[in-house]
């Protein structure tokens, strides 16, 4: 028996094809290899027509003298202008003359199905791409490595070693988010195209502020008066550890103190105390409830910037 495919199904699928092929060759383009960790190479992004590129910081090995390769071949020198380690982004800049800065989603929105693509340079071999679809948006998540971010994409597009630092662009070749395998842990987040901006704009004007207390803690329940006291929160934040001259310590923090708020706001676990650390409460008091010796107390921190 002979079967025959439908004339009309297939010239869809060979145009979508096509449309895909595209859209890889036009964010390509934009995509560069970045050769500055031994083993760890990694994607970057054309950024702007001044020469930025945007990367994964984690495969920074140095700050100078940084090989970066352009699509056409060529090799170039990146120096870095800022390098933020908690949403693992790190801005460089070369000479623009050649490079094809990325075009960005007009409204620098991400819509849960959309079809995206994954878009990376990893070695010599030329581009390479994974397709998906964006499976969820979301708010504020706290990445692997410890920063708060205000929101998030999820997609099911693979990342190969190398993609991270790599954009995700819908079926235009436009970008929507940046990939980083480090950050979510291979768990498909990437940093969308708004938060990136302005994370770029901060790297580019001296970096970006992330308060610092100073404290390692852990959750542990609390007893039932305490409870009652404090409106019926159940747990709150041991103190294990000090940093030496941070600001916990400053501020007379011992350890064994129970963290149960900062500025009226329930501490139940870590994230939530990673969340009220915001960039703008750097070199301001901020109160702080704490339990010691059973009994509850106000204390003022001034937060430090983080390094």
């Amino acid at each position: 028996m002979t079967h025959t495919v439908d004339t009309a199904s297939s010239g869809m699928l060979l145009a979508l094809s096509d449309e895909l092929a595209k859209a890889v060759e036009v964010a390509g383009n934009s995509v560069v290899w970045v050769d500055a960790r031994r083993g760890n190479a990694s994607s970057g992004i054309v950024w702007d027509a001044e020469g930025h590129i945007l990367t994964a910081d984690h495969t920074i090995e140095h700050d100078a003298e940084i090989p970066v390769h352009a699509g056409d071949g060529r090799a170039m020198q990146a120096t870095i202008v800022g390098r933020d380690p908690g949403s693992d982004l790190a801005l460089l800049k070369v000479d623009p003359d050649g490079l094809t800065p990325i075009e960005h989603v007009p409204d620098s929105s991400a819509r849960v199905g959309s079809l995206v693509l994954a878009i990376g340079r990893p070695g010599p071999a030329g581009t390479m791409a994974t397709m998906g679809i964006i499976s969820a948006v979301g708010g504020s998540w706290r990445t692997a490595r410890g920063s708060q971010l205000d929101q998030y994409v999820r997609t099911d597009a693979t990342l190969y070693p190398g993609f991270s630092g790599g954009p995700l662009v819908d079926a235009a070749g436009r970008l929507v988010a940046v990939n980083s395998w480090t950050l979510s842990q291979g768990a498909g987040l990437a940093i969308p195209l708004s938060t990136a901006a302005r994370l770029v704009q901060a790297l580019a004007h001296g970096g970006v502020k992330r308060a610092f207390l100073g404290v390692g803690t852990q959750i542990v329940p609390l007893p039932q008066g305490l409870r009652d006291a404090i409106g019926g929160q159940e747990s709150g934040l041991i103190v294990l550890s000090l940093v030496q001259e941070g600001p916990a310590e400053r501020a007379g923090f011992f350890i064994g103190d129970v963290l149960v708020s900062v500025e009226g706001t329930a501490l139940a676990n870590p994230d939530a105390l990673q969340a009220q650390l915001t960039p703008e409460r750097v070199g301001t008091p901020v109160q702080m409830r704490i339990v010691r010796g059973g009994e509850l107390r106000d204390v003022t921190v001034e937060l430090d910037q983080r390094d």
